[in-house]
């Protein structure tokens, strides 16, 4: 496929989806490298083997898939050109994607309630990496909420029709990788 070829409108949402897909590799990169050391780290002496993951990280977890679920409902509810039900869908995904961000916090206060901190006399470098992992995942949602925010006006709007929809496209994938990257950190924190 010739990528010169095409409409304006065809090259530039090829140029967008691409720059998003640069990001997230960026983004998966980052992570890899903070998972990897926690697992290099995780032969040290001070480290952590009984820890148990806050109850609220695994209810985050179903809130972000059920995100997921309402965000891909907006969208094909466009596709069926019903407004109204994209824009309540959108107001849900928004709705989820707050209610994940207090139980990250609500985690983070259930480790801190364990006697455990980010630093500090009784940090330890087990805690200090679920911190760091987990509130720079939190930043990226706080992000993807901001383009969330930005898709549900332009949606209450009516900007998205069927035939143009890469503006919630974009917000979507981006919804759906803050969702599949959040699962593979509970995965792997489960089992490491």
């Amino acid at each position: 496929m010739d990528l010169t070829q095409g409409t304006q409108q065809e090259k530039n949402a090829r140029a967008k989806k691409m720059m998003l897909w640069f990001g997230i590799i960026s983004l998966l990169m980052g992570f890899a490298g903070w998972t990897s050391a926690f697992i290099v780290s995780s032969a040290r002496e001070d480290w952590l083997s009984d820890f148990k993951l806050p109850t609220a990280f695994y209810y985050s977890t179903a809130v972000i898939i059920l995100s997921s679920f309402s965000y891909m409902l907006a969208k094909n509810a466009v596709r069926k050109n019903e407004q109204k039900t994209a824009s309540n869908w959108l107001f849900a995904t928004l709705f989820l994607g707050i209610v994940f961000i207090v139980l990250q916090f609500t985690g983070f206060s259930e480790i801190i309630a364990q006697g455990y901190y980010f630093t500090g006399p009784t940090s330890n470098i087990t805690m200090s990496y679920i911190f760091l992992i987990a509130a720079v995942h939190v930043l990226h949602v706080a992000a993807g909420i901001i383009s969330l925010i930005v898709v549900l006006v332009r949606q209450v709007q009516q900007k998205y029709t069927a035939d143009n929809l890469l503006g919630m496209e974009l917000g979507l994938t981006f919804w759906h990788f803050l969702d599949l990257l959040w699962v593979y950190l509970m995965i792997f924190f489960y089992f490491f």
